[in-house]
């Protein structure tokens, strides 16, 4: 494993998120302020890279969930999605993307050389053997493939939400990026995002946890209609500044990788 993860320190996790969150992803993903911006981000990225594509590239979503990032990556070319849930994967069939697949993300149920684009957004913090996932992405990659990762950033952050989803781990960047190029990828861009709601998340967390409150669930309850629109929009308007500079800190973590042959 690439960082201190809360495996190492005594508790023994299912890998992926809890089976009871993925009806609440469903019902909310749409709309909810943080779904909504991080797609706009990862929209964002994912036009610059497809730019290096000829053709529109075909690409596979790793841990795709409900299917809501399907529908965005649909937007840029022929869309796949893998994910070990049979449940999150009969939401996406609900949304009527009927190519995915059930597989593990470090044994991908794909032939080498297939993908022109991997995404694995918010995926590789739940496995015990994030280099192993990374390095399937690699194998499933076509020579020049890109990956497009997006993962919760710094262990001091750790709350409920990321018990809730049996995260193994948070990423300091450095630790991204090492593991992303021994699985034999070169790093093209890595910054930190959500530099917008770090202080409140920080000292929200912080708080709840000295003060041992621990609420029943994690943060997709959070979910005001009357906010997400405008919360959306707010975070979302972070891809304005990631795409001139690179932030010092945030909530996320974002890369973009080529394989390198």
């Amino acid at each position: 494993m690439s960082s201190v993860s809360k495996k190492q320190v005594g508790e023994a996790l299912p890998q992926g998120m809890q089976e009871h969150t993925y009806p609440i992803m469903y019902e909310i993903e749409d709309a909810h302020w943080w779904y909504a911006g991080r797609r706009r981000i990862i929209k964002s990225f994912l036009g610059r890279v497809c730019r290096n594509f000829q053709t529109p590239p075909r690409i596979l979503d790793v841990g795709c969930g409900t299917g809501a990032n399907l529908e965005l990556l649909a937007e840029f070319g022929e869309t796949e999605g893998v994910d070990i849930s049979q449940e999150a994967l009969a939401f996406c069939r609900e949304r009527g993307f009927g190519n995915v697949r059930h597989g593990a993300a470090e044994k991908l149920p794909h032939a080498d050389n297939t993908f022109d684009v991997v995404t694995a957004l918010d995926v590789i913090e739940h496995l015990d053997d994030d280099l192993a996932s990374l390095q399937e992405m690699r194998r499933v990659l076509r020579p020049g493939g890109r990956v497009l990762l997006f993962v919760p950033a710094f262990m001091f952050l750790w709350g409920v939400q990321d018990d809730v989803s049996n995260h193994r781990r948070r990423y300091k960047l450095k630790e991204l990026e090492t593991v992303v190029e021994r699985a034999g990828f070169e790093v093209e861009r890595a910054t930190y995002a959500n530099i917008t709601f770090f202080a409140p998340i920080l000292l929200v967390r912080t708080f709840m946890r000295l003060a041992r409150i621990r609420p029943s669930s994690g943060d997709f309850k959070i979910n005001v209609p009357a906010f997400n629109g405008v919360l959306g929009r707010v975070f979302g308007a972070e891809r304005f500044w990631l795409s001139r500079l690179s932030f010092p800190f945030g909530v996320s973590a974002l890369c973009v990788a080529r394989r390198k042959d």
